[in-house]
């Protein structure tokens, strides 16, 4: 009859619990940081979406514009009756003024827009950055359970501060 091996206590490693934990801590910022990079990379996505319309729009209104001081030219260049003219004269420069004060809102409202979209890149670009680096730590403290150094968590957890802060840096800009 085969033997039963009874398993034995084994020893209780205080360290690796403690790196353990520091991991799940990690890895719960590390997700936090990795949401908001992926929502602030939206977000850019849809700003400059916006921007574009706007600048489309602000173009749409200089044609206009450009076609309105086109008429004036050919009425004024026709040389016919200035009376008969003098209505659509006035229509066209009418037409022509609103183009232009409307194409300057338009532009201001796309130049915002542009300004909202490298707001959110920077903000993008801070948070990858910290998920890098929160990622780095990760793993450099895993490496702990696989050479039993306790170098690997020292500089993991170095890593992770450092992700940390830059990805807390994004919240705050």
């Amino acid at each position: 009859m085969s033997e039963i091996e009874i398993p034995h206590a084994h020893e209780v490693d205080a360290f690796g619990k403690k790196v353990g934990v520091s991991v799940a801590v990690i890895g719960i910022f590390l997700s936090v940081a990795t949401i908001a990079s992926h929502r602030e990379h939206t977000a850019a996505v849809v700003y400059k979406t916006e921007a574009n319309d706007q600048w489309a729009y602000y173009q749409a209104k200089k044609i206009r514009e450009y076609q309105a001081e086109v008429g004036v030219t050919l009425v004024q260049s026709l040389g016919t009756d200035p009376a008969k003219a003098a209505p659509a004269l006035q229509a066209l420069t009418g037409q022509r003024e609103k183009y232009l004060h409307d194409a300057a809102d338009i532009e201001k409202a796309a130049r915002e827009k542009d300004e909202q979209t490298e707001h959110a890149e920077a903000r993008a670009l801070r948070f990858d950055l910290g998920e890098g680096f929160l990622e780095l730590g990760l793993v450099l403290s895993s490496l702990y359970f696989l050479a039993r150094k306790r170098l690997f968590p020292t500089v993991g957890w170095a890593a992770a501060a450092a992700g940390v802060m830059l990805a807390a840096w994004a919240f705050t800009i």
